[in-house]
């Protein structure tokens, strides 16, 4: 395991015959709107309560009945494939599908289902197929362009898989998994503000979707907000509080915001989980040489290394401590393992910095260090390092773009990213994260009146986007906390003759958005007129109101499988 943090993709939608029933906004299929007998609302019920093998018996009994029409056997072999999954006998399930598919050919959920254990077994491709014929068969099946994102994720294509979690959000705006989907995709292509909108879009639709919280964490990482990605992983252990891994992940958090302690604390926690885990090792290894405890750091990394000899993290990490420990030629040794094993890896592009700092190589110091930044924007000795030496994060070669700006605000374009500095605030830099093609042109600069005189939107194209019978042009903006320099969010504002609509109320800033989902941001505490006070209030309980009824729909049988 890499130190960066592990985007942890979501789990696949899988459906019930069933459990369709009630789910007008995503049901694919005519078969379903036949009345479900008892056995197989059962066998849907003792699912749900984690008796799978009663579940599967349950199933088999039902198919028993000689009379079944072909279309009826074939929704009760498809929630037998859906059952036997769950108890892991993935060829037994992969048959039951099978024969679902060969009994009603129209039957889009059996291909869902089938798509999601072959993505599981790793045919991708054949998984995509089935995702296909899915959505073919039913244009309105959001699961399935969920589902089919999920693929295009794992075999790196990156744009379509966007399109697919797009089209899903479109169909069922409130439904969690397609929202963490295209938040994972965003931030793969280097957009975490867009990412963390829809992480949070993910955990107001589910607030205990805890790989939403571990993965809106890294993308807060990625943008200095240490402190915001300890509370959301602090989210995720709470239910999770088993999972070694996100022990793991906050152990960094809390190195690389200075709390040494605690990150101890965390990679001790996740060692008593798992013993075995050569990532838990590395991370109190590190956490120990930078505690100035090199007996413990070397017993730990050294430890690392015997459960994972093909890591590169444990000999870079042990490379710094010996670094730390004016043992600069030994940890040379470490070094040259480290890029060994993995050329690209930041940590041993940051050790191979921090050893060439204690030579006397400035030069290949700042060069590897600035390239640790970009791969691994939150990872802060890095910077450290950097400061230490004198040299900025990166290398100057940021190119004005003069055709793109507006009075006293200017343009950059750095590689393939874009972004905005302003006269006046020369602390905030607004990265321009882009939806479509194009150029980020700046639209305007608002500073908000009073009370909200702390904030300002600025207004930036976002680039042309398909649609079914064209393009259209998009417009983003981006919310800057002037007071607080920095960014608040970046937020779709207009598509084609779609705009926003943007309420200030008390201390919170609601968006409704134009893709169909409202989106919240807390904000500083703002005085208000005493006259106004009270309405105001009234306004404010209204829509906190309005949120959680909107929240608190109803559980169906999906909705208690799937989380959605």
């Amino acid at each position: 395991m890499t130190l960066s943090i592990r985007l942890k993709h979501i789990a696949p939608i899988v459906l019930l015959s069933c459990a369709l029933m009630g789910q007008a906004a995503d049901t694919p299929g005519d078969a379903e709107a036949a009345p479900v007998p008892p056995s197989v609302s059962d066998g849907a019920s003792q699912l749900v309560h984690g008796d799978v093998a009663k579940a599967i018996a349950t199933y088999t009994d039902a198919l028993r009945d000689t009379g079944l029409a072909n279309d009826r056997r074939a929704t009760i072999l498809n929630d037998r494939g859906v059952a036997i999954a769950r108890s892991g006998q993935t060829k037994l399930a992969l048959e039951d599908y099978n024969r679902a598919v060969e009994l009603f050919p129209e039957y889009p959920v059996a291909y869902n289902n089938r798509g999601n254990l072959l993505l599981a077994l790793g045919q991708l491709g054949e998984a995509v197929k089935d995702f296909d014929r899915a959505v073919l068969l039913a244009p309105g099946y959001a699961a399935a362009y969920s589902n089919r994102g999920n693929a295009n994720m794992k075999l790196g294509h990156t744009a379509e898989a966007l399109a697919d979690f797009s089209k899903a959000i479109e169909l069922m705006p409130a439904s969690a998994p397609p929202l963490s989907g295209r938040g994972i995709a965003y931030l793969s292509v280097g957009k975490p503000h867009s990412a963390i909108r829809d992480f949070s879009r993910a955990v107001s639709a589910d607030t205990r979707f805890a790989s939403a919280y571990r993965n809106r964490a890294e993308a807060r990482m990625t943008i200095g907000q240490r402190d915001e990605a300890i509370e959301d992983l602090s989210r995720a252990v709470a239910f999770d509080v088993n999972n070694q891994e996100l022990y793991v992940v906050r152990g960094y958090a809390y190195l690389l915001a200075g709390n040494t302690a605690s990150a101890l604390k965390d990679f001790s926690h996740a060692i008593e989980l798992d013993p075995k885990s050569s990532a838990a090792f590395e991370g109190r290894g590190l956490a120990n040489g930078r505690a100035e405890a090199p007996d413990d750091a070397y017993a730990d990394l050294n430890r690392a290394i015997e459960l994972d000899p093909r890591s590169p993290v444990a000999y870079a990490f042990r490379a710094v401590v010996y670094k730390q420990n004016g043992q600069p030629d030994i940890g040379s040794k470490d070094v040259e393992t480290a890029i060994k094993l993995d050329p690209k890896s930041p940590e041993a592009l940051w050790a191979e910095g921090e050893i060439a700092e204690a030579s006397g190589q400035a030069d290949v110091a700042i060069t590897n260090l600035r390239r640790v930044l970009e791969t691994k924007p939150g990872w802060q000795f890095a910077a450290d390092a950097l400061k230490r030496l004198g040299a900025p994060t990166d290398d100057g070669e940021s190119k004005p773009q003069p055709d793109l700006d507006i009075a006293k605000w200017h343009v950059y374009v750095r590689g393939k990213d874009y972004f905005a500095v302003a006269d006046d605030y020369p602390l905030i830099r607004v990265p321009l994260e882009m939806i479509g093609e194009g150029a980020p042109k700046l639209l305007e600069w608002e500073i908000k009146a009073a009370p909200y005189s702390g904030y300002g939107i600025l207004r930036f194209s976002g680039g042309r986007v398909a649609v079914k019978n064209g393009f259209e042009e998009t417009e983003l903006a981006a919310i800057i906390d002037i007071n607080g320099n920095k960014v608040l969010a970046i937020q779709p504002n207009r598509q084609g003759d779609r705009i926003a609509t943007w309420t200030w109320e008390g201390d919170h800033l609601q968006v409704a958005s134009v893709d169909g989902v409202t989106d919240e941001y807390q904000l500083r505490r703002v005085a208000v007129a005493t006259a106004n006070s009270a309405p105001s209030q009234r306004r404010y309980d209204s829509a906190a109101s309005e949120r959680q009824r909107r929240y608190a729909k109803p559980k169906t049988i999906f909705d208690l499988l799937f989380g959605n």
